[in-house]
């Protein structure tokens, strides 16, 4: 369950602050059997002294609560918080569990890849049992969707499965690794495929190019017909056996850097995030000292229509003339910006050394900015 959005959802209707909060195992343990309550996660809403805590669930030794001030919440609206709480589980509940004999064998996936990850580890090989339950044997194309949900609309797994078996034109290996994350496995035959439909000529069309076509069309028919917003990467096609788990964490880091070096794109390619991913790696300190030394007056060199400016100038290769055309505007008035900049940083973009020191301060400054 989405305790984060159970947490907002009560704070609107309540009126009051809700905020998250942990406490040891035993000592809640100890505080609802004095109060007469069940123990566990599940247990009753419980008060003590100015606040009311509602057990989500457990964590390591830990249990996870919601905290309320108990001066604005009333005897009942605490049963009727617990109540609510209590159906919402058992709905979770029933909702996750394995509807069929497909979706139980996903589940196997997940589950597998939460224990390898639980110990740590970078790199591990698919079991055979696993392989064999799901007929991994052959090369696919890894594709993971994120829905960051902000409604309680839960997708069930074989309307899922159908709708992209229906896109692909093909049968496809389909794992709820989260309640946000989808991992879609499709055979090499859906690189011809272009929105459904096949293509006859893709000889001379790089396989990243291919891939990013994939991409593109499933992400699009997905916000089209399925989930509305959500995040898609893609990854080179690889042996299940061999590579599942390490294609899952690059999946999930090529989200992860796209959310957060390129805000309203939701369609991420790794090989488009290069630069990104070493940047991503410089301490928090680091990247401050950058932008100090490299730019002055921050604000002032990077405001939106200079940000706006700059990325369209470098994703067209700082051709001056194709990014006046994308931005509508003269090729003078192009100048002009680009000149203004270079007076008010001393950085001139259409030298390469500058470009690229612009381009990682922007990359820099997107992130700083927002923390």
């Amino acid at each position: 369950m989405d305790w984060e959005l159970v947490r907002q959802q009560m704070e609107d209707v309540l009126g009051v602050a809700v905020i998250s909060a942990k406490r040891p195992a035993e000592e809640w343990a100890r505080l609802v059997k004095e109060q007469g309550a069940t123990t566990g996660p599940a247990a009753s809403v419980v008060r003590d002294g100015d606040f009311v805590y509602v057990p989500v669930q457990k964590v390591g030794q830990d249990i996870l609560l919601l905290q309320l001030p108990a001066a604005g919440i009333s005897d009942r609206e605490q049963a009727l918080i617990g109540l609510m709480l209590d159906t919402r589980r058992m709905q979770d509940s029933k909702s996750t569990a394995p509807s069929g004999e497909e979706e139980r064998k996903a589940s196997l996936i997940r589950e597998w890849f939460k224990g390898q990850q639980e110990l740590g580890y970078i790199q591990a090989e698919l079991p055979d049992s696993l392989v064999s339950q799901l007929s991994l044997y052959s090369t696919k194309i890894p594709l993971l969707v994120y829905v960051d949900q902000t409604t309680s609309r839960r997708v069930h797994y074989t309307d899922l499965k159908k709708l992209l078996e229906s896109f692909f034109d093909a049968s496809i290996t389909l794992i709820p690794l989260t309640d946000k994350e989808w991992l879609v496995l499709g055979p090499e035959k859906i690189l011809a495929m272009d929105g459904g439909e096949d293509r006859t000529d893709t000889s001379e069309e790089s396989l990243e190019d291919r891939l990013a076509t994939l991409g593109y069309g499933l992400h699009e028919m997905l916000e089209n017909e399925w989930v509305g917003e959500c995040h898609l990467a893609v990854h080179y096609p690889i042996l299940p056996a061999k590579s599942l788990y390490s294609a899952i964490l690059q999946l999930r880091e090529t989200i992860m850097l796209g959310r957060t070096y390129h805000i309203g794109s939701n369609m991420h390619l790794p090989w488009e995030l290069q630069l990104e991913k070493l940047v991503h790696l410089i301490p928090d300190s680091e990247k401050a000292g950058f932008l100090e030394r490299v730019l002055k007056r921050l604000d002032l060199a990077f405001d939106s229509e200079t940000m706006t400016t700059l990325d369209h100038f470098f994703q067209l290769d700082c051709n001056v003339s194709e990014t006046a055309k994308k931005l509508y505007i003269h090729r003078n008035t192009l100048l002009y910006r680009l000149d203004k900049f270079k007076q008010e940083t001393g950085l001139d973009v259409r030298t390469f050394n500058h470009a690229v020191l612009v381009k990682i301060a922007m990359l820099l400054y997107k992130v700083t900015k927002r923390k």
